[in-house]
């Protein structure tokens, strides 16, 4: 399942906001090591190698695409890539900064790394995450009932998550009140308001939608997302001023006492 670094920045300014309002919340003050899992095309990773130039800033991704993006713009001589998944990551000794930002929802059972995260980790260091928290949204479970329907279920049966992507967020607070840590948990509503005809199929076409997409041949492919943008038209209706999307955010942060 590729991902396309182009599309995935398409709306930059929205997706990005989430991420500075996560790691604001980090007081590390001289980290020595520094890692973002799920780094995808690495400019918000660029932005933890600028605040803390004395650390080493790793970014961690699965895709050869984004990693490929990312590595094409690095200049920071603090700031490295690695290809691998989060579910096989383990801190290292060092590291005192971990960030993952819109990518744990892709990582079945996550809620048990976590823990297994935290406790790994040394006293000092900072643990901060956000997902989205959209999943019961119309986005999605239109996008659901028709993967669900008789004319395609055939094809894209079990293919997208939904129940269990993510936790709220007493589940990731308790978790990290339960590995003694100073812990902090909120989620946040943005109301984006997209430009252009389409505006939600594009959001989704570079997140939710690709597990579809990655399922069906290039026609099929076609025909399901023209009837899923019609059922997205009546849901996310244009205005004078675009179309508003209503966007749920989950944070939480973690800190090991010294």
């Amino acid at each position: 399942m590729k991902w396309d670094p182009a599309r995935y920045v398409q709306f930059g300014d929205y997706r990005n906001r989430p991420f500075f309002d996560l790691v604001g919340r980090i007081r590390a003050g001289k980290p020595r090591l520094v890692v973002d899992l799920g780094c995808g095309p690495g400019n918000l990773t660029a932005t933890l190698a600028e605040r803390w130039p004395k650390a080493e800033v790793i970014g961690l991704d699965s895709s050869v695409e984004m990693l490929r993006h990312a590595t094409a713009d690095t200049v920071l001589p603090n700031l490295t890539f690695s290809l691998g998944g989060i579910a096989e990551w383990v801190p290292s000794s060092g590291t005192d900064v971990v960030v993952t930002n819109a990518a744990l929802q892709w990582v079945p059972g996550h809620v048990g790394l976590l823990k297994k995260w935290l406790d790994a980790l040394e006293p000092g260091a900072w643990f901060a995450l956000q997902v989205p928290g959209n999943f019961n949204a119309p986005s999605h479970t239109l996008m659901r009932e028709l993967a669900e329907s008789a004319d395609w279920a055939d094809r894209l049966s079990g293919i997208l998550r939904h129940n269990d992507a993510v936790g709220e967020p007493d589940e990731y607070l308790e978790v990290m009140l339960d590995a003694g840590c100073e812990a902090d948990a909120w989620e946040t509503t943005y109301y984006q308001v997209l430009q252009g005809e389409n505006a939600v199929l594009e959001w989704v076409r570079g997140t939710g939608l690709r597990p579809v997409l990655a399922a069906l041949p290039p026609t099929e492919a076609l025909e399901f997302e023209a009837e899923y943008s019609a059922l997205l038209d009546k849901a996310y209706p244009i205005t004078g001023h675009g179309t508003v999307l209503p966007f749920r955010r989950i944070f939480a942060v973690a800190h090991k006492p010294a």
